[in-house]
């Protein structure tokens, strides 16, 4: 296994690693949470829009360390901590991936996340 570490996306806030490299193609991204890389701070405090872009972004700079794409990833898993943010929440994410090669995806709701953010994402990718 080989870990991946970017400083264009944050540090993690526990035992645990940006995204981990399995058998040499399967990349295991780990949740992203809305925090700046720089500050290690939330943006967009009640903004699911400002907080799934900063999302996405984190994600996009792991997947780029592991050296793959958007184009890569295979699943994805959603969590919100309210429903009704999906449509705004799923608008951002839209943006990034093509519809034909979308990755399967699950979206739940939960009762908090860390630093009570509004949403949490994390992805698996294969490298191809």
């Amino acid at each position: 296994m080989v870990t991946i570490k970017t400083n264009n996306a944050p540090d993690p806030v526990g035992p645990y690693n940006q995204a981990i490299v399995a058998k040499g193609e399967l990349v295991f991204v780990s949740g992203q949470i809305a925090l700046e890389p720089s500050t290690g701070e939330i943006v967009g405090s009640g903004d699911i829009t400002s907080q799934t872009i900063r999302v996405m972004q984190n994600i996009e700079a792991i997947l780029q360390a592991a050296e793959v794409s958007w184009d890569n990833v295979v699943k994805t898993t959603v969590f919100l901590s309210d429903l009704n943010n999906f449509a705004a929440m799923n608008q951002v994410y839209a943006q990034y991936f093509k519809i034909e090669i979308a990755p399967a995806r699950a979206c739940v709701e939960v009762s908090r996340l860390p630093k009570d953010v509004l949403v949490e994402i994390d992805c698996i990718a294969i490298r191809v």
